[in-house]
């Protein structure tokens, strides 16, 4: 446990071949809200309200950061101004470690959901978790698609689940993946701490 402990004050962040996945920070929210206030992106999640305003951003933004169940902005590095395209973490469901994510519109179909989540999955490794769990609306089977690709199994089971977006109980798919055998996912760039880590997370974006 002191090994797993150990490794979740190092996580903080995660760097793969177009992404920077970062904590958010309160300054992010006009941005995040932009790329998320979409009502196609928002039904297709469970806990994200629609209308999606500017508040739920700033809640979101600036909320505590828990090392067990981290959440991360996706950052796309560019040549200039990175630029917030979406979200990955993991959640507590039920007592399960839940992945979850979302993209913004102009990035759809481009990989991006199977990029940071194939980080995400390498992180909740690392983190300890034994296994991780996902669902999907049955309406939005793109996301099975993603989820198969990153090994998650379809346990042939379905339930419901509230969605606030749609403000209706919605029929989910439901996932699994073990993470206690061997790794045969790609290895994800985790980057060391460092005294400070936020101008490391900045410099980082640029490059």
């Amino acid at each position: 446990m002191q090994g797993a402990a150990q490794n979740r004050r190092k996580i903080m962040f995660a760097r793969t071949e177009r992404l920077l996945l970062r904590p958010s920070w309160p300054e992010d929210a006009a941005e995040l809200h932009q790329a998320i206030a979409d009502e196609g992106i928002v039904r297709n999640l469970a806990r994200a309200p629609w209308p999606y305003t500017v508040d739920d951003a700033v809640q979101f933004a600036t909320q505590a950061h828990d090392p067990l169940y981290p959440s991360f902005l996706l950052m796309l590095r560019t040549h200039g101004a990175p630029r917030i395209i979406g979200a990955c973490g993991i959640g507590n469901y039920d007592g399960s470690a839940e992945l979850g994510y979302w993209i913004a519109r102009p990035y759809w179909g481009l990989g991006f959901a199977t990029e940071a989540s194939r980080a995400v999955v390498n992180i909740a490794k690392a983190i300890g978790h034994k296994k991780l769990t996902a669902s999907h609306f049955t309406d939005n089977p793109a996301s099975g698609n993603v989820l198969r690709k990153l090994g998650f199994q379809n346990t042939g089971e379905t339930a419901q689940r509230h969605s606030n977006g749609r403000g209706e109980a919605m029929t989910s798919v439901l996932y699994v993946k073990p993470l206690d055998g061997a790794g045969t996912e790609p290895r994800t760039r985790l980057s060391p701490p460092v005294l400070n880590m936020r101008a490391q997370m900045e410099r980082l974006q640029a490059a």
